[in-house]
Order: structure tokens, then C-alpha cells, then sequence
């Protein structure tokens, strides 16, 4: 499929390189096949990430409160490098910590990927040398993460590879990426979804369960995926899922839990003990309080926050008039949890855009919720460096930085809004009009159902007898002949 021929905005946005391709161009006769195209221009913007970096790489991130914020180029990477003790050669779990974090806070895949990008680090020269190295050499580790994840977007949706453009032109996507380490969990959902999308169960379920040992939140693609296999009756292929995604999860996990559990529990006590920070609506209702609620309180209200958003998609899934495609849910749960959560960094954006990309693509909902997210992404910056610039106040006050949470909420919401309208209603999906089921869905593309509720389980009587073509979304003569 041509982005071309069916969004006006790709139309347009041609023009910049040509316009669209014409009706007599000899397409999958180059070395320049989609994949190859796609992966160059996802390293092309994420290079352009790094040099807008540049003013904190070259001293804002070592002098100077508020200048890191003021050049909204801050990173963790290189004030953990010492922060969490890899300057000093000590082993994360296992190792106590100097000052208020006992032990490293991230989950074990992650620190395994800090441990190796510290191994690679050179240890001579001043410790800004050293800082400065060792995001170098992350940058290094997850642009190759940034690659994986253009190729696997691209190849999941076979038939619609261009889609993964939306991936690779992000601006968000680039502004974020060396923010933190979640990359790392992001190219192995990715790989997970082409995996799925393969009919590769097993391979997914490991994928996931690695993504899930980097961050916590690949595991909520469990939830619908079994919903989805419940309305369609594939519980051997969910099974094989889940059992792969447990039996990674605990590889990695097991020996550090075993050997240096207070270490390995860090990750968990602390997402349970943190406040209510950056980014969230909690925030807002926190900063406008006089008695702000309690983390515990907080704690379970998210909880169930999350939990009715699952019940609702849930209830969408078994009652839709077309089984939803397994990115549109995808996207959903996930967007769900960053809307309910208590805090939301700005590199949090970085796991939903490679879902939008497959549940969405379409460049004008996608642009406007970049947008959205790119002036939260300036927000938590400008309002960072009016905190820390004293009586100066250089920035953006609470107020302003409330209207920028908002409009990342907005932003996220519309999406959201957009894929549930597809799937109330399949002949709007961009997908499922170009004469597709589900490309992501593996074993669920073109299934039968076996469990429906609500109208969707009673197909439409008519008073008189029809006979006549049925339209079966994503389904060939020859699917429904073997089904």
C-alpha cells in the first residue's frame, strides 16, 4: 500500500521530495526496498536526537543547575553513570549504593544493559570524560535498539510497510530516546509484535517476557492478547505465549532474585513508595490541594483506574462488530496505564509511539498527538528550569506546565478515541479498508469467532430471503475455504 494514494497529508508532505510516486514506477526492483529505507531514516532523526544534545553534552549537563533544562537536553545517562556506582566499578543488586538509593532501581535486563554500556566506558580521564563516554556509548547501544524497532514496525504489517515512516519521522520519538533506557524493552516488544504477527507464539512469548524484565510495562500486552484469543479460540497459542513470557522472565530474574533479592526488589519497593511526580494528572491535582492524597491512596486509586480501563477494553474486544486487531489493543492498555499512572517521564512516549504507528497510522491523528507530546516535552523542561533557577524564575511556572500535562493528556485521549472509533466502526480503519484483517494479529488474522457478546453475537435478520456476496473483513477465498 502507498501512503500516497490514501492519507492527503503523506500526499502533501511528498511534495518535499518529489510528491507521490506515479502509476508507472517500477517499485520492488531496488536495493532501496521499504525496510532498508525506513531503518536509514530512523538512524538519520535519531542522529539529529543526539546533536540536539549537544549543548548538555558539551557542559550543561556538569555546570549549571537550570542550563540542562533551559536547552531541554537533559539525559539520566550520564549523571547515573556515577550516581549508581558504574564509575566505581560496583555491581548493580549486589552492591550497596552510596546515599539515598540503596540499589539500582531499574529492572534486571536494564541494569544488565547500563553494567555492559559501563564495561565499554574507558575508566581514564575526569569523571566528566568518563560521563560523556558513557553516553556515547549508550547512544551507540540504542540507536541499534532504534534500528530494530523501524524494521520490525515495518515488516509487521506486511502488506503497509510504509507505515513505518510514522515510527522513523517522530519527532518525539527522537527528542526522547537517549533520555533513558527504554529502548531496550521497545525493540523487544517490537520484535515480540513480528513475531506474533508471524504466527510465532513461542518467539513471542520469550520476546515479551525479556521486554518485561527491562520494563515492566510489555506485560500488559498479555491482557488483551487473551481476550483476543478467547473470543477467538486460540488458547493453545496463548498458552504458548504466556509460558514462553514466564519462563524468560524468570531466567533473567531468577539468579538476582535469588542471590540479592533486597537489590532485585528495588525496582518494585520503589514504583510502590514514589510520589506522585511529573506528568500525571495526580500532579495536577497534588499542586492544587492544600491536603494532597496520600501515595497509598493514590497507589490504589491508579490501581483501579487501571483496571476499569482493562474492563473496558475487555468489553470492547468481546463486543465489537469485528474482532479489533491486536496493535489497536495493544495501543489502548497501554495508553491506559500512562493516562492512570502516577507520574509520566517524557521518555514514557517512546513505548506507544512504535503501537500508534501499527494501530493508527494515519499521518494527521499522528501528527497532531506528536505535537501534543513534543510541547510536553518542552514543559517539564522549562518548568524544571524555573524550579531551579532561584529568584531568576527563567521558565515555565505551575500554571503553564498544568496546560502542558493537559495537552499530552489531550493528545493521548484523541488517539485513544481514534482507534476505539475503528473499532466501533472497521470500515474506518486505514487498515482493514486497504482489504486487510489483522496483519499484527498471526493467528488471529482472518479467524473465526467462538465467543462474542452483546449485538455482534446476533447477526442482522431480514424479512426477505437476500442472496447475495458477503463482505468478510480479511478474509480470501481461500482463508474462508480452509477455516
Amino acid at each position: 500500500m502507498r501512503p500516497t494514494e490514501e492519507d492527503r497529508v503523506a500526499a502533501a508532505g511528498s511534495e518535499l521530495i518529489g510528491g507521490p510516486i506515479g502509476r508507472r514506477a517500477l517499485l520492488g526492483r531496488s536495493w532501496w526496498t521499504p525496510v532498508r529505507v525506513i531503518a536509514l531514516v530512523a538512524i538519520g532523526v535519531f542522529a539529529l536526537g543526539l546533536v540536539q544534545k549537544a549543548p548538555c553534552y558539551n557542559g550543561a549537563w556538569f555546570f549549571g543547575a537550570s542550563s540542562q533544562y533551559t536547552h531541554a537536553c537533559y539525559s539520566d545517562i550520564p549523571h547515573l553513570y556515577q550516581g549508581r556506582g558504574f564509575a566505581d566499578g560496583l555491581v548493580p543488586y549486589f552492591d550497596r549504593l552510596p546515599g539515598d538509593m540503596e540499589y539500582l532501581e531499574y529492572p534486571v535486563l536494564t541494569g544488565v544493559f547500563m553494567e555492559v554500556a559501563a564495561w565499554l566506558t574507558p575508566g581514564s580521564g575526569s569523571i566528566q570524560d568518563q560521563e560523556q563516554w558513557y553516553w556515547m556509548v549508550n547512544a551507540g547501544m540504542l540507536m541499534a535498539c532504534a534500528a530494530v524497532i523501524a524494521v520490525c514496525v515495518t515488516r509487521t504489517h506486511a502488506r503497509r510497510p510504509w507505515d513505518g515512516l510514522l515510527l522513523a519521522l517522530a519527532p518525539a520519538f527522537a527528542l526522547t530516546a537517549t533520555i533513558n533506557w527504554d529502548l531496550l524493552a521497545v525493540a523487544l516488544t517490537a520484535a515480540a509484535m513480528l513475531m506474533w504477527s508471524r504466527g510465532r507464539a513461542l518467539a513471542f512469548g520469550v520476546l515479551l517476557g525479556l521486554a518485561t524484565a527491562a520494563k515492566l510495562y510489555p506485560v500488559l500486552l498479555l491482557g488483551p492478547l487473551l481476550v483476543l484469543c478467547w473470543r477467538a479460540g486460540r488458547w493453545r497459542q496463548y498458552g504458548m505465549a504466556l509460558a514462553g513470557a514466564a519462563v524468560a522472565w524468570i531466567v533473567v530474574n531468577g539468579p538476582v532474585m535469588l542471590f540479592a533479592f533486597d537489590g532485585w526488589s528495588k525496582f518494585y519497593t520503589f514504583s510502590q513508595e514514589r510520589g506522585v511526580d511529573f506528568g500525571s494528572f495526580w500532579l495536577i491535582l497534588a499542586q492544587n490541594s492544600d491536603d494532597p492524597i496520600a501515595t497509598e491512596t493514590v497507589n490504589t486509586l491508579a490501581t483501579l483506574l487501571m483496571l476499569l480501563c482493562c474492563a473496558g477494553v475487555a468489553a470492547l474486544t468481546l463486543t465489537a462488530p469485528r474482532r479489533p486487531r491486536f496493535a489497536q489493543l495493544a495501543f489502548l492498555i497501554v495508553a491506559a496505564f500512562i493516562l492512570t499512572n502516577k507520574v509520566y517521564s517524557p521518555q514514557y512516549v517512546l513505548w506507544l509511539v512504535p503501537l500508534a504507528a501499527l494501530a493508527r497510522p494515519k499521518w494527521r491523528d499522528f501528527l497532531i498527538w506528536q505535537a501534543c507530546e513534543v510541547a510536553y516535552f518542552l514543559g517539564i523542561w522549562m518548568y524544571l528550569a524555573y524550579t531551579t533557577s532561584g529568584d531568576a524564575h527563567k521558565g515555565l511556572p505551575t500554571d503553564g506546565y498544568h496546560w502542558a500535562i493537559g495537552a499530552h493528556l489531550a493528545g493521548t485521549l484523541f488517539l485513544c478515541v481514534m482507534v476505539v472509533r475503528d473499532i466501533l466502526m472497521p470500515e474506518r480503519d486505514p487498515v482493514r479498508r486497504s482489504g486487510g484483517d489483522d496483519p499484527s494479529g498471526g493467528v488471529l488474522d482472518g479467524a473465526e469467532d467462538v465467543f462474542v457478546l452483546g449485538p455482534a453475537a446476533r447477526p442482522a435478520r431480514h424479512a426477505a430471503h437476500f442472496e447475495a456476496s458477503q463482505v468478510d473483513w480479511g478474509r480470501t477465498e481461500a482463508q474462508g475455504s480452509s477455516l
